[in-house]
């Protein structure tokens, strides 16, 4: 094998073209070991193996500097740079992660990249310190077609073009994002594909870059030819190439979307290892939405590329027709539509991951909420439970979305009290409205109520004394977890839903005051900025303890949910034991 002797890029510049081949081969079998065993991004790296082998091959890596975007496509550079263990010996993956990151104390890479977007502005930072500096290398830039959608490429494009100087973007044309591409700008990318790159309709070119295009774009030999033609380039050039993705891999090959990423599965029959038990919050959502668009005539249901988070599939997303809207890997997009969308009169419901709505603060602020349009947004994969990548964490929202002028942010606690919200807030016309959405299913028999205009108004659902545990949104189980444990050490606590996170509820705080001595707050979240402390600052004055629960403020990679609790004192014998700390 060759890849065995890789560790470096140097290590393949001898080789012949045959060789590269067999090399590309080898790291495709590399990429599907790890995420059979391991899971991860598919498609991206399958389709992107021969274009990674012929950049390292024709540039000078680390000298020459790449920047991938997203990085979904990394895993085949990874193997090239001195990190092959972590996909061909299963006691090593843990320690790779599946974005690129100088944190692996690889020189290769420059950036910790997660979201979308972002290489070209990146890239364009390099660009102007290397001119001001006066120094010579290659910058050479991974942008993929979806993520050609998104607003910071075009500001990325537009500053690096008016530079003039090398920077070459490789542009990774797939024809899909995650699922399919949308927008406009996608037929210029199809005419150029079906001209072989003739089309006088070229968006890089009305950008200012000049333009090569590679139709075989998983062909080394070809790849090799077109990257050499580019290197040590003195000015700006997009170098389009039209990849398979998935290529190498016949079942990502015929479901793209389906194997954009996938759980561990089985090589030969593509099948997952591990199939979930029990119900789906994510497929409940998605039967939802379709369900609500045959009973409302004015839902628009708006995604930004990742309509699977929503439970929509392919077939759920025809069934809604007209009531469907993917803006593309374009959050602030999304953000600004469902505004102007309430202001036209529609219903719109826009869902995304936590993760990704943090690129919206400023639309948020003025585009949705200073204008006080009732569109409603469902927070997805907001909790420890979610995502636990680097560039993933989804727990930071609620410092981000409660502090918002005009926002109410909503927190269920089960399945029935979701819809209810849900419901409550595509009919309403009065306040914009976002929802943290639980990530596991929890079924109630309560009835809830339908109207939630009267803001900031907790529920009480287990009247005590002495101590009062306000558990918010998935936080809630943990709590009657907790009041449970109390009771068995003789300790009849109060247990509150506080159902809103933007506000406080003065009348209910202020009564706790005549017959409770502490009260704990638990929130799935990180504690600065969070529910917790505008609890403890409305207690500030007063003779109240308070203790609040939650995630410290840090940056955690792939971290184990279970020491995640132990850590921050989460779980239910530590809470307990605190409470019983403080009032001794």
């Amino acid at each position: 094998m060759y890849i065995e002797k890789v560790n470096s890029p140097q290590d393949i510049k001898e080789l012949n073209i045959n060789e590269l081949n067999v090399l590309a081969d080898e790291i495709r079998t590399g990429v599907l070991n790890r995420v059979s065993i391991h899971g991860g991004h598919v498609g991206p790296n399958l389709g992107f193996t021969e274009a990674t082998v012929a950049m390292h091959y024709v540039f000078d890596a680390p000298r020459d500097k790449f920047v991938f975007d997203v990085s979904h496509q990394v895993y085949p550079h990874k193997m090239l740079t001195g990190r092959k263990d972590g996909f061909l010996k299963v006691d090593d993956m843990n320690a790779i992660s599946g974005y690129s990151s100088p944190r692996e104390n690889s020189e290769y890479d420059l950036f910790e990249v997660g979201h979308t977007s972002t290489s070209v502005a990146l890239a364009s930072g390099l660009q102007a310190a290397r001119d001001l500096l006066g120094e010579k290398y290659n910058i050479v830039v991974v942008l993929g077609d979806g993520s050609l959608s998104g607003g910071e490429a075009f500001e990325g494009l537009n500053v690096a073009a008016e530079a003039g100087t090398n920077f070459i973007v490789l542009f990774n044309d797939n024809g899909m994002s995650i699922a399919e591409n949308h927008g406009g700008m996608y037929k210029s990318l199809a005419s150029l594909r079906e001209s072989n790159g003739e089309s006088s309709n070229n968006i890089f070119r009305a950008l200012g870059f000049d333009y090569m295009y590679v139709e075989a774009g998983n062909d080394i030999e070809k790849l090799v030819e077109a990257f050499r033609k580019v290197k040590d380039i003195d000015h700006p050039i997009v170098v389009h190439l039209h990849t398979e993705k998935g290529h190498g891999y016949q079942p990502a090959v015929k479901d793209k979307e389906a194997w954009h990423w996938s759980v561990p599965f089985d090589l030969k029959t593509g099948k997952p290892k591990v199939t979930g038990s029990g119900e789906s919050f994510t497929d409940l959502l998605g039967q939802y939405l379709v369900k609500k668009a045959e009973l409302d005539d004015k839902l628009l249901v708006v995604q930004s590329a990742v309509p699977a988070m929503s439970g929509l599939s392919k077939e759920r997303r025809e069934a809604l027709g007209k009531h469907y809207v993917d803006v593309g890997i374009a959050e602030e997009e999304a953000v600004a539509l469902i505004s102007g969308a309430a202001k036209a009169g529609a219903h719109p419901v826009w869902g995304t991951p936590a993760t990704f709505m943090q690129r919206t603060y400023d639309q948020l602020c003025q585009d949705l909420a200073v204008n006080g349009n009732p569109a409603v947004i469902n927070v997805l994969g907001a909790s420890i439970y979610g995502m636990n990548d680097f560039t993933h964490i989804c727990f930071f929202d609620i410092p981000m979305f409660s502090h918002i002028p005009n926002l109410v942010y909503l927190a269920p606690t089960t399945w029935e009290e979701f819809i209810a919200m849900e419901d409550w807030a595509i009919a309403q016309d009065k306040f914009s409205v976002a929802l943290r959405v639980p990530c596991a299913v929890v079924h109630s028999d309560e009835d809830y109520p339908t109207d939630y205009s009267q803001l900031n108004k907790f529920q009480v659902t287990h009247r005590g004394s002495k101590v009062a545990v306000i558990a918010a949104g998935g936080f809630y189980q943990k709590g009657e977890a907790v009041l449970k444990l109390l009771a068995d050490e003789g300790i009849n606590a109060t247990l509150i839903n506080p159902r809103y996170l933007t506000g406080v509820d003065e009348q209910l705080l202020d009564e706790l005051k005549r017959d409770h001595q502490l009260i704990a707050t638990l929130e799935d979240g990180s504690l600065d900025g969070g529910f917790g402390e505008r609890i403890a600052r409305y207690y500030g004055p007063t003779d109240m303890k308070v203790l609040n629960f939650g995630v410290k403020k840090a940056l955690y990679d792939r971290y184990d949910v279970n020491d995640l609790l132990r850590d921050n004192h989460l779980t239910e014998t530590q809470i307990v034991a605190d409470i019983k700390t403080v009032l001794a």
